[in-house]
């Protein structure tokens, strides 16, 4: 007998894209949907697309977005029925979605039980090796005492991989190559772990040296039914968090997939699980694969499967939730072509993938993919969520097809005034290790400085562009002008790198730019207010710009690079190099910890402080051997990013002692 759960009205508890998601595939089904929104997201789009949107709290995710009290509080004032817990943090809370029953909502995922049996790492192991799911050797016990862990560690075999026991998304995650590593390392995971889970337990396991990582995605119905869709190749990631996606993997047969989906249908079986779920897994070249972790939830990467299937991953969401049995049969599922997708952030490449925030001046998405965002041109990234702000899905009938889209599609991706990692995933996906379908979860280590850094020739070609348009009379018509016709001299930085400059105007939109000793013949034929064709050296293509305040900002050929005029000085003064013993903020974020207080002898590289911001800790170190002569911070403090956090006096450099 079916055994329903009818609903009318959905509250989406999460923001940005993931709530735009689930809002497109509601409305299509019918469902009315409410929002809610933090003090930094007023007017965020997804508020506004909302039929309701209620109000939750600050900006920061813990007062707002993870507050479970306030999101009961919102569907009630609403008069929401069910609840999409969408695919963040509370998507994975077995309190939140116990929370949403005993105030009589459909929580739209699996039950508590299944969250909480999931979401604990050690305990989702013994599950599912019971289930007869291979998983990773390591230790998962209770006794989490450093000497313990440490033991244990030693035990197993270096390399090692210490994880939060509470959660994943590569968070409370580290890599342990040598036994001297491993007590810094577990303090670091630990105070991770504790931040983005509330827990700080951590499980050690055996590192599986250059795998693959490859997930399958299941659904379960109320009724015991489970299917799996296929599996998604994730193994392109910076700090343990995913950068590209696709499915199908390139590395699993036919026969492999039948075997790992086997293996996730029988997990699924034997949990009763409901809904939708994603088990991940380390495949090594020779075929074995080895259990991670279970995602009790829709994940970001979800639309290579809706690609390659031609199913809404949502749709199924509601109808299970709604009580209705699967309507597919293993034997059902289909798989079409090949699809990749493309996480876009606001981070450096070039500075270890350091989080960015900042105004968004322009924003022009590709025209030929599917794009997931809730973007717009003048809208603030803020350092209190994920970096991540965009993803760019393109299908094709083969994997060399959807790679060739989708580079199109990330060259003409625009997005001026915060850096992002476009041209990197643009670099990434056009490399002879991806395009041969050879990329493990170490290529972007191993590819190095070819993948993080823009080619200094374009840098220069963009730079001779930046310093034409700065030098562009305000009308043609006093193009005769003598003092149009003197070389401008200029210093322009892109980041914190500077560049010597000088301009000669020539007539008719016609410059002679010299960057750094090499000159370029540049032509500027304007297309509009932030368009314009450019004929650098005989070759004419478009180009893009920006001016906000003092700033502007230009994509062209795939990058996209802002420049400052005349401000390298305060540039630098600004970031500094802590050569003066002023230590500053690497990023707008949160204080989570100060680990040394004023008076303090500190040695070079010692721990002082970690900021916390997009969900990425950043730990600033002391630069010399000194002492701690100020910390004008506090923990749970929000400061603004080139703050000072911390001064070092150093020692004297004779006698090695305090001055």
């Amino acid at each position: 007998m079916l055994q329903t759960t009818p609903f009318r009205r959905i509250l989406i508890a999460n923001r940005g894209e993931i709530a735009l998601r689930v809002m497109r595939s509601a409305r299509a089904l019918g469902y009315e949907t409410v929002a809610v929104f933090s003090d930094a997201d007023r007017d965020a789009r997804h508020a506004r697309e909302a039929d309701a949107a209620v109000r939750i709290g600050e900006a920061a995710p813990a007062s707002s977005y993870l507050a479970i009290d306030r999101i009961i509080a919102a569907a009630r004032l609403s008069g929401a029925d069910a609840v999409h817990p969408g695919y963040g943090f509370l998507a994975e809370n077995a309190a939140f979605a116990q929370a949403c029953r005993e105030a009589s909502l459909v929580f739209i995922g699996p039950s508590p039980q299944a969250i909480a049996a999931m979401g604990d790492k050690a305990r989702a192991k013994r599950i599912l090796r019971e289930a007869g799911v291979p998983c990773v050797p390591g230790y998962e016990g209770d006794d989490q005492s450093d000497a313990t862990l440490a033991t244990a560690a030693a035990g197993i075999g270096f390399p090692v991989m210490i994880k939060a026991a509470a959660g994943g998304g590569g968070r409370g995650m580290r890599l342990v190559a040598a036994e001297p590593d491993f007590a810094e390392a577990l303090h670091a995971a630990r105070a991770e772990a504790k931040s983005a889970f509330g827990d700080d337990r951590v499980l050690v396991e055996k590192a599986v040296t250059r795998p693959r990582h490859v997930e399958i995605q299941v659904f379960g119905d109320r009724y015991g039914a489970a299917i799996h869709l296929g599996e998604r190749d994730c193994s392109v990631q910076r700090r343990h968090q995913k950068l590209i996606e696709e499915a199908p993997s390139p590395a699993v047969t036919p026969s492999l997939r039948a075997r790992m989906g086997a293996a996730a249908v029988a997990a699924v079986k034997a949990m009763a699980y409901e809904g939708a779920g994603t088990l991940e897994f380390l495949l090594e070249a020779s075929g074995a694969f080895y259990f991670m972790e279970m995602n009790t939830r829709l994940q970001v990467e979800h639309p290579v499967t809706e690609a390659i299937t031609g199913l809404d991953l949502v749709e199924l969401q509601l109808r299970i939730a709604a009580g209705e049995p699967l309507a597919l049969k293993q034997d059902d599922v289909r798989f079409s072509g090949h699809a990749i997708e493309a996480r876009l952030c606001a981070e450096d490449p070039a500075d270890n993938f350091l989080p960015q925030s900042g105004r968004l001046a322009l924003w022009r998405p590709p025209s030929h993919a599917r794009v997931e965002d809730a973007l717009e041109s003048g809208a603030d990234i803020s350092p209190h969520y994920d970096s991540m702000i965009a993803k760019i899905i393109c299908h094709g009938a083969d994997r060399e097809e959807a790679r060739r889209k989708l580079i199109r599609a990330l060259t003409g991706t625009v997005a001026l005034g915060v850096p992002t990692n476009a041209a990197f995933l643009t670099r990434a996906l056009a490399d002879p290790a991806f395009a041969e379908g050879g990329a493990t979860t170490a290529f972007v280590a191993e590819g190095g400085a070819r993948l993080v850094e823009d080619d200094p020739e374009e840098v220069a070609r963009i730079t001779a562009i930046a310093a034409a348009l700065l030098a562009t009379p305000p009308q043609d018509g006093a193009a005769s002008s003598l003092g149009h016709r003197l070389p401008v001299a200029r210093k322009l930085t892109v980041g914190r790198k500077p560049h010597e400059t000088e301009v000669a105007f020539l007539g008719q939109s016609r410059f002679r730019a010299v960057v750094d000793g090499r000159a370029f013949e540049i032509a500027i034929a304007p297309g509009g207010s932030q368009d314009a064709r450019v004929d650098v050296e005989g070759l004419v293509e478009p180009l893009v710009f920006v001016r906000d305040g003092a700033s502007l900002f230009l994509h062209h050929r795939g990058l996209s690079l802002g420049f400052e005029d005349g401000a390298y000085a305060v540039a630098e003064s600004r970031r500094g190099t802590a050569s003066d013993g002023k230590i500053r903020a690497a990023l707008s974020g949160r204080v989570v910890s100060v680990e040394v207080a004023i008076g303090e002898r500190v040695q070079p590289g010692q721990r002082l402080l970690t900021l916390e911001a997009m969900k990425m800790q950043h730990v600033h170190t002391a630069p010399f051997a000194g002492t701690v002569r100020a910390l004008p911070v506090v923990p749970d403090e929000q400061v603004a990013a080139h703050r000072i956090v911390a001064e070092i006096e150093k020692d004297d450099a004779r006698t090695g002692a305090p001055p």
